[in-house]
């Protein structure tokens, strides 16, 4: 039986934050190529690590817990997380830069 609190918890973390967006004014996502760059540069180590470590054979995914599609035998959901949670860290500290330069310039 297929588990979808992982898939609903990167959907919550999304929810989350891009309300953020038009909140606090943010550019983030009009700024495509930089916001691609960040994930890249900061889920990309942490993919391959994954890889590594499941073709190692030093852990590994239960079929029956996880969505059918893989990229390279990782879960499709577990990919996502090294995209959803870069996008989401951003969009907070982004938005956090903006409180705080509010709060300064009062």
């Amino acid at each position: 039986m297929l588990h979808w609190s992982y898939v609903a918890m990167l959907a919550f973390c999304l929810a989350g934050t891009l309300p953020l967006v038009p909140a606090f004014r943010l550019d983030v996502l009009r700024q495509p190529r930089r916001l691609l760059l960040t994930v890249l540069l900061a889920g990309t180590p942490f993919l391959l690590w994954d890889l590594y470590a499941t073709h190692a054979g030093h852990w590994r995914f239960d079929a029956e817990q996880t969505l059918p599609p893989r990229v390279a035998g990782i879960p499709l959901e577990e990919v996502a997380f090294f995209v959803v949670i870069p996008v989401v860290s951003v969009l907070t500290f982004e938005a956090v830069k903006v409180v705080r330069r509010r709060v300064a310039d009062r």
